[in-house]
């Protein structure tokens, strides 16, 4: 059984980076289809299990509708940097308000709340990914680079890759085991070694960062990544579940996929940006 398990979370680990790779790599499309999916998944997700737990009622259908119009606000917003874009993001947001005059729900606070959670705890992170990958080239046109988002990944796998290797042969002193009894602080600085270790390799390919930039995004990524990842155990915990979902083949839902991207991505968008690296 636990042969069985192994060889379906690596199965379905490596289709994963596989998806994501390819979906960043392959051109603008490809990266708007593939987040537009994992942020709209998530966020259903997000409701189904608040939901679920009695937080709130039905959100499904709008937090995901608002997923997507986010994503595609921040889309456009990134080609013709004009606040315009946001607009009809703007009038959903108004009338996810305005709909809870009419449902008579008696949970008005939470349904709105939770509604706002999801965006932006879920939605924003993935819809700010935009923000990374279009830039102006040489005759004044728009191009596409996927760099930056495949770096934070890459930097958040060898993070959970060290941390896993150093913390099950090493572990001892709990990282915070009121949230994560699991988590070691030998795991985290392992998690730490390995994406900082990638960011000097990357360096070595990458022309347009230079070591220290990358080594810096590495540990930015393992700072706010390790902090996602604990945010969303408080979650759960909370609520009384071990995985957000079962979508992924033995790895559990989106929430468990991507708890550390969703607090790694902002992160690193103001690190570039306080740096002067766009």
């Amino acid at each position: 059984m636990i042969k069985n398990n192994f060889i379906l979370r690596t199965l379905t680990g490596i289709l994963f980076v596989a998806l994501i790779t390819g979906g960043i790599l392959w051109n603008h499309i490809s990266f708007l289809l593939l987040f537009i999916a994992i942020s709209v998944l998530s966020v259903w997700e997000f409701a189904r299990i608040m939901i679920k737990a009695g937080k709130c009622q039905a959100m499904h259908r709008t937090s995901a509708t608002g997923a997507a119009l986010l994503f595609l606000s921040f889309t456009m917003y990134s080609v013709t940097y004009m606040p315009v874009a946001f607009s009809v993001y703007t009038l959903f947001l108004l009338y996810v308000m305005i709909a809870e005059l009419y449902r008579k729900s008696g949970k008005a606070i939470e349904n709105i709340a939770l509604f706002f959670m999801g965006q932006v705890y879920v939605a924003l992170p993935f819809a700010l990914l935009n923000m990374s990958v279009i830039g102006e080239s040489t005759n004044g046109t728009f191009a596409y680079d996927g760099t930056i988002p495949l770096m934070i990944f890459i930097f958040l796998w060898l993070n959970d890759t060290g941390a896993y290797c150093i913390g099950t042969l090493f572990g001892k002193h709990r990282l915070f085991e009121r949230i994560s009894p699991k988590k070691s602080w030998e795991g985290f600085f392992g998690g730490a070694a390995f994406a900082i270790a990638g960011g000097y390799v990357s360096s070595l390919f990458i022309d347009s960062f230079n070591t220290a930039q990358l080594i810096g995004m590495s540990v930015t990524v393992v700072a706010a990544g390790t902090l996602g990842d604990l945010f969303e155990s408080m979650l759960k915990r909370e609520i009384g579940i071990k995985d957000s979902g079962e979508i992924i083949p033995g790895h559990g839902g989106m929430l468990d996929r991507f708890d550390s991207a969703m607090f790694a991505i902002p992160a690193v968008i103001i690190y570039l940006y306080s740096t002067n690296m766009f």
